[in-house]
């Protein structure tokens, strides 16, 4: 059976220097039942890393659809809040400060699934929650309304259908570049190789494309800064 919580190749390589990271990832944009992890998705759609290489697999495909089935559950909350304690307990052992990445795939679908989310990151006040998001509209309002949980960064990725609410200036927010190259020349933090960067001082979060297409026939070029 698969697991709630996992730990991708990109994770382990920013679990150095007594950080621990560890992710959890749903399917990317549709199930195969049609229903929709990422409404909010736009440009993105066609260039997705996680609908390429790997992602792609069988094994993979089952295991982040399983992961999404759970979601829907009314326990979700309590499944991930018993696995993650004993991950903390893991952690506190080795006196590692443990991170945990919300979507390596998929996207917060609805309010009632962030609700969820919301649940489990105020039970764990040590463990810093972090994510990437196309649903700005939710976002921006919970962020008005002061009540996202201290603990947790979001970070507004571009590429979806509400791009014009995020303001490159203020918002912390992420952008897919051609070259590590223009990334640095825009002045973007690279997420690329290691993930905790995306939630370090610096508000440009930049990543590098690595599709099959060339990066002026995607998406991504159409957001590009």
């Amino acid at each position: 059976m698969p697991k709630l919580i996992t730990q991708n190749d990109k994770m382990k390589k920013a679990s150095v220097n007594g950080k621990r990271v560890i992710n959890f990832g749903i399917t990317a944009y549709k199930t195969r039942d049609g229903f929709l992890t990422c409404p909010m998705a736009g440009e993105c759609v066609f260039d997705c890393y996680a609908q390429q290489g790997s992602f792609t697999w069988s094994n993979t495909v089952n295991a982040y659809e399983w992961r999404t089935e759970q979601t829907k559950s009314k326990t979700f909350s309590l499944d991930y809040i018993k696995d993650l304690t004993v991950k903390v307990k893991t952690s506190k052992r080795k006196r590692e400060k443990l991170f945990n990445r919300i979507h390596d795939s998929g996207d917060f679908y609805s309010l009632a699934y962030w609700l969820k989310w919301d649940t489990i990151i105020r039970a764990f006040p040590q463990v810093r929650f972090y994510a990437y998001s196309k649903n700005v509209p939710m976002f921006k309002r919970l962020m008005k309304e002061n009540k996202l949980p201290e603990n947790f960064t979001v970070i507004f990725s571009y590429g979806g259908k509400y791009d014009f609410l995020i303001d490159p200036k203020t918002d912390r927010h992420s952008r897919v570049f051609e070259s590590e190259k223009d990334l640095k020349k825009f002045g973007y933090v690279n997420a690329t190789k290691n993930d905790l960067n995306a939630i370090g001082k610096n508000h440009l979060v930049g990543l590098v494309y690595h599709g099959k297409r060339k990066f002026e026939n995607t998406g991504w070029a159409n957001c590009a800064a």
